[in-house]
C-alpha cells in the first residue's frame, strides 16, 4: 500500500449530489480537499428523474445557493424546463422545478469542481477506513493507495451493497449499470455503527418517437423561474413535459401480477418511500383510484429518452412492457430503459450530531441517502453542511448548523438525527412548523450572511443582499410613514398595499417622485412584508419561543439513564440518540410532553 504524498483536509467519498456539494464547500474555504469516486464520469449524475426541485425540495435548493452552494447555479444553467408548483397557494408553499439535461447537467457540475482551487479529483475505490484511537486518519483504495487526512465525508448513495430487482432477477449494483460498494458497509459495522436497509426504485424510459403527445396534456415551460440569486443564464432551449394516465387495463394487469413484484412475493423486505411508492404499491393502497397521473419528462436535447415519473416499479420486463402498452399515448411506446427497485444501507437514526459527524468516530461525516434521505435536493442539502463543518473542525473554527426557524435544511437535519427512520425521508412543507418564515422567496435574506461569513459568498454577492435588505426596510418604513390621496380618499400607503389586489407598481405610477423603485425582487419582498406582516409576526414569536427550548443544552456530564420518573422508552430513546438540547429531546419519537418537563427539572438540578 503506497501512501500518497499530499496530506488532505478533508476526503469526500463519492461523487453524487451530496459528494459535489460537500467538496465544493470544503475547497472554497480553504480546506485541502479530495473527491475520491469509482468513476469520473459519473461526478453529478442524476441516477432517477433529471429534476431539480419540486415541493419543499425548491426550498432547499434556493437555500443551498443562498449559503454559496452549486446545485442551484447548475440547474438553471442546464434546465430544459422550468415551473412554480402550488403558484395558486400562499407564497410559503410556491415551489420552483426544473426539468434539467441529464447528460448536460454532469458535464455542468464535473466541470465547476474541476476548476475549483483546494480540490483534487481522483478515481478510486475505497477499500477501509482508517481510524486511530477513535478518530480518523484517512483511507485506503483498492487501487493501493492510502490517502491521509483529517476528516473524511461518506457520500455513498445507494452503493452501499446495493442491490437491484427486476421481477425474480436480482443482482449487485449501486445503480443500473454501475457496480456497488461492499466494504464500505463493513467498514462502518466495525467501527461499531448500526446500519438498516431501505429501497428505492425508478420508472422505465420510453423513446420519444414512439410516444402519442397528441392525446396527452401539454405542460410548458414558464418564465421567471430560477434557483440560483445570482441571476445564473438559462442557456438550453426550453421544452414542454406531458401528462397521461394508468388505465383499467393497466390496473388488472398490475393486479394480476402482484404476486410476481419483489415487494409482494417476499423477495423485498426493505420499506420505500410511502410519499414517492411504486404503481404496484399505489393500485394496492389506492384501490378506489380508477387511474394514476403519469408525466412524461424528457430526458435532455441531445436524447430521445423520456422519464416515465409516476410508474416507478420493480415488476419483471414482460409485465412493465404490457403496462406501458395499456397508458394512453404510450401504446405504441419503445421501452428504452426498463424500471427496478434498489436495496441499499443506511445509517440507521441517533449516530449523528447536528454536524452530521458520527458519534463513534471523530472527524467522520455521513451525508446524503446514506443517511435516510430520498432526493437529490436532501441529499445535496446535507453534503453542503457536511463539507461547511469538515472544513470548520479542521480550521478550529466553531460548527455551523442551522435550527428549524431557520431553514428547510435545519428542518430536514433535525429530523434526520432525532427521528426513528421507518422509511426513506423526503422533505415536504408541512415538516416545517414556521414555513410563513421559510418561503423560497427569501432564502438569501434568511442564509446569505452565513454564506458569507463561512466564505462561501463574495464581496459582490453580499453587497447585493445589503442592497436589497436596505431597500425592503427603507421602503417599508417610507409607506408607513406615508398617507396619500388614492381613489378619492387619504390613506396609508402601507396598508393600502397590504391588499391583495394592489401593487408597489401601482403605487409608484401614482407618486413617481415620492416612492422610489426598485427590482422586481425587492419589490416582491416589499409587498410581502406588508401584506403578511401580522402572520409573520406571529410566527417570529413562536419561532422565539421554541428557540428557548433549543437554546437550553444539556450538559456534557448529564446523564438519561439517571434521571428519575422518565419512562422506559423515553430513556431508551434518549440513551439511543444523546440529543443535545431539549427541543431536539421533545421531537424523539417515544419521548412525551411529561418527559420533557422531567428532563427540565433534572436540568435545573444538574445545574
Amino acid at each position: 500500500m503506497w501512501t500518497y504524498p499530499e496530506h488532505f483536509d478533508v476526503i469526500v467519498i463519492g461523487a453524487g449530489h451530496a459528494g459535489c456539494e460537500a467538496a465544493h464547500a470544503s475547497a472554497k474555504m480553504g480546506a485541502r480537499t479530495l473527491m475520491l469516486t469509482m468513476n469520473l464520469d459519473t461526478i453529478g449524475k442524476m441516477s432517477c428523474n433529471p429534476a431539480i426541485g419540486g415541493t419543499a425540495k425548491g426550498h432547499i435548493v434556493r437555500e443551498i445557493d443562498a449559503l454559496g452552494g452549486l446545485m442551484g447555479k447548475v440547474a438553471d444553467r442546464t434546465g430544459i424546463q422550468f415551473r412554480m408548483l402550488n403558484a395558486s397557494k400562499g407564497p410559503a408553499v410556491w415551489s420552483p422545478r426544473a426539468q434539467s439535461d441529464r447528460a448536460e447537467y454532469a458535464i455542468e457540475m464535473k466541470h465547476e469542481l474541476e476548476k475549483l482551487s483546494n480540490l483534487s479529483i481522483k478515481q478510486g475505490t475505497i477499500e477501509s477506513l482508517c481510524v486511530e484511537n477513535g478518530r480518523i486518519k484517512g483511507v485506503k483504495t483498492k487501487e493501493g493507495i492510502a490517502y491521509v487526512s483529517e476528516t473524511v465525508i461518506v457520500s455513498a448513495g445507494t452503493f452501499m451493497r446495493g442491490l437491484l430487482h427486476i421481477g425474480d432477477t436480482k443482482y449487485d449494483g449501486g445503480r443500473a449499470g454501475d457496480k456497488p460498494s461492499v466494504g464500505l458497509s463493513k467498514e462502518l459495522e466495525q467501527l461499531g455503527l448500526s446500519l438498516g436497509r431501505l429501497k428505492t426504485g425508478t420508472p422505465p424510459r420510453v423513446n420519444k418517437r414512439t410516444i402519442d403527445f397528441s392525446v396527452c396534456e401539454e405542460q410548458p415551460s414558464e418564465e421567471h423561474v430560477v434557483f440560483s440569486y445570482d441571476n445564473e443564464p438559462k442557456k438550453l432551449e426550453q421544452v414542454s413535459c406531458y401528462i397521461t394516465y394508468t388505465s383499467q387495463e393497466t390496473k388488472d394487469l398490475i393486479q394480476k401480477n402482484l404476486h410476481r413484484a419483489p415487494m409482494y412475493s417476499g423477495a423485498i423486505h426493505s420499506v420505500g418511500p410511502r410519499y414517492c411508492p411504486s404503481i404496484e404499491d399505489k393500485v394496492v393502497r389506492f384501490a378506489e383510484k380508477e387511474r394514476h397521473q403519469i408525466f412524461l419528462e424528457p430526458e435532455g436535447l441531445r436524447t430521445e429518452e423520456v422519464y416515465v415519473n409516476g410508474i416507478s416499479t420493480s415488476l419483471p420486463f414482460d409485465v412493465q412492457y404490457a403496462m406501458i402498452k395499456s397508458v394512453p399515448g404510450l401504446e405504441r411506446a419503445d421501452i428504452m430503459r426498463c424500471a427496478y427497485a434498489i436495496e441499499y444501507d443506511y445509517l440507521t437514526s441517533g449516530q449523528l450530531r447536528p454536524t452530521l459527524e458520527t458519534k463513534g468516530v471523530e472527524g467522520l461525516f455521513m451525508a446524503g441517502q446514506v443517511n435516510g434521505t430520498t432526493g437529490y435536493e436532501e441529499a445535496a442539502a446535507q453534503g453542503l453542511i457536511a463539507g461547511i463543518n469538515a472544513a470548520c473542525q479542521v480550521a478550529k473554527k466553531p460548527p455551523f448548523t442551522l435550527s428549524r426557524s431557520e431553514a428547510y435544511i435545519g428542518v430536514l437535519i433535525d429530523d434526520i438525527i432525532t427521528k426513528d427512520l421507518q422509511e426513506p425521508y423526503r422533505m415536504f412543507t408541512s415538516r416545517a412548523e414556521h414555513r410563513l418564515l421559510l418561503r423560497q422567496d427569501n432564502a438569501d435574506l434568511r442564509l446569505r450572511g452565513y454564506g458569507y461569513s463561512l466564505g462561501l459568498i463574495s464581496e459582490a454577492q453580499y453587497k447585493k443582499l445589503t442592497d436589497k435588505q436596505n431597500g425592503i426596510e427603507h421602503a417599508v418604513r417610507l409607506l408607513k410613514a406615508m398617507h396619500k390621496p388614492v381613489d378619492g380618499k387619504v390613506v396609508n400607503l402601507a396598508k393600502y398595499l397590504s391588499r391583495p389586489d394592489s401593487s408597489y407598481t401601482a403605487l409608484h405610477a401614482l407618486f413617481p417622485d415620492d416612492i422610489p423603485t426598485y427590482s422586481d425582487d425587492t419589490l416582491f419582498q416589499i409587498e410581502l412584508t406588508l401584506r403578511y406582516e401580522g402572520y409573520i409576526k406571529r410566527q417570529m414569536e413562536d419561532a422565539e419561543k421554541a428557540r428557548n427550548f433549543e437554546d437550553m443544552s444539556f450538559p456534557k456530564t448529564f446523564d438519561f439513564s439517571k434521571v428519575v420518573g422518565l419512562r422506559n422508552e423515553a430513556k431508551e430513546k434518549l440513551l439511543q440518540i444523546t440529543p443535545s438540547t431539549v427541543g431536539q429531546a421533545s421531537r424523539i419519537t417515544g419521548v412525551s410532553p411529561a418527559d420533557i418537563s422531567v428532563l427540565m427539572v433534572a436540568i435545573k438540578k444538574h445545574s
